[in-house]
C-alpha cells in the first residue's frame, strides 16, 4: 500500500515515470522505504528546500499510527 502511493505520487511528478521504482526493506519496527527514479528526476522529487520529500514523508508518517511501523525515504538514482 505505502510502496504503490510512493510509486504513483513520484510518477506524477517526474519526467521518466517508467524509470520509477519503489522497493521497501522491512524490519521488526522500521521500514525503509527505496525510491529509484531517472537522475534527472531526482532534484523534483526532493523539491525546492525538501518540500516535495516533505510532503510525501507527511502522508506516510500517518501511516505510522494506522500499522506501529517507522518508516524511511531513500530517493536514489538509477544505476
Amino acid at each position: 500500500m505505502i510502496a504503490d502511493f510512493v510509486a504513483q505520487f513520484a510518477k506524477l511528478i517526474a519526467s521518466y515515470p517508467d524509470d520509477v521504482r519503489v522497493e521497501v526493506k522491512e524490519g521488526d519496527e522500521t521500514a525503509e522505504i527505496l525510491l529509484y527514479a531517472n537522475q534527472s528526476d531526482i532534484g523534483k522529487l526532493i523539491g525546492k528546500e525538501g518540500k516535495m520529500i516533505g510532503a510525501i514523508k507527511t502522508v506516510i508518517s500517518g501511516c505510522k499510527a494506522k500499522d506501529g511501523m517507522s518508516y524511511r525515504i531513500n530517493v536514489e538514482a538509477i544505476k
